[in-house]
This record gives C-alpha cells, structure tokens and sequence, in this order.
C-alpha cells in the first residue's frame, strides 16, 4: 500500500539468508507522534542514534525529531521529521 507521497516498500518472502538493512522514512511531525506512540505502546526499544548508543531518547537533528528502532527481523528503521542537514 502506498503512502501519502505514494512511496511503498514492497517485501520479498525468501529462505536465504538477508543481511540487516537500514530503512529511513522522512514523515511529517503529526506522523512521527503517531508512530513514536505507537513503538512506545508495543514496549519496543529505540534510540537516538544509528549506532544505537543513546537508549531511550530521540534526536534533534537539524531541528527535527528523529528515532531508531528495529523491525523483528533485526532491520534498523528510522523515522525523522526533517532531511539531515537542511
């Protein structure tokens, strides 16, 4: 199903074996509250940096908000509300 910016990520079923990936998905600031209640409501841990050193808190990078989490196959989602950087 695609997104609001008609942006979808499609999945592959496989028995071989997939390296971890990083997924980043840039959404709105009315987005980012509904997700991040939503990982906090399901007790997932996140962080607020990549290399997942800072437990517990978001980051603000480049006046935005943005956090880590991993999906159950082990891959490292982020969202954040603005493009680093900008």
């Amino acid at each position: 199903m695609p997104t609001e910016n008609d942006v979808s990520l499609d999945f592959l079923n496989t028995d071989e074996p997939i390296s971890a990936q990083h997924y980043a998905f840039l959404i709105s600031e009315r987005e980012f509250d509904a997700i991040f209640d939503r990982i906090r409501a399901g007790g997932l841990q996140y962080w607020a940096d990549p290399g997942l050193s800072r437990p517990g808190q978001i980051n603000n990078g480049s006046g935005g908000r943005g956090v880590y989490f991993r999906d159950p196959n082990g891959h490292l989602l982020e969202i954040l509300t603005r493009p680093y950087g900008s």
